[in-house]
């Protein structure tokens, strides 16, 4: 397996993990927020946080997509 290759798949499962790391932060602060009753600032603070992370992840993606489609 070349270099390439593991730098990409270390960026995919980078990437995955981000996924999933924000998707459970994302509900549980949901949650919680709702139940301590923070103020709508905080919820959308956090929106904010979520879709700047899924925006990185899904840049992430696409290079390494890109990438591969290049190699072939």
């Amino acid at each position: 397996m070349s270099d390439k290759t593991k730098h990409q798949k270390a960026q995919t499962r980078l990437a995955s993990i981000v996924i999933f790391v924000t998707m459970v932060g994302w509900m549980a602060f949901s949650f919680l927020g709702g139940k301590l009753g923070l103020p709508p600032r905080f919820a959308l603070l956090a929106d904010f946080a979520a879709m700047a992370a899924f925006a990185w992840a899904l840049i992430v993606l696409f290079r390494v997509w890109r990438q591969r489609q290049e190699g072939e």
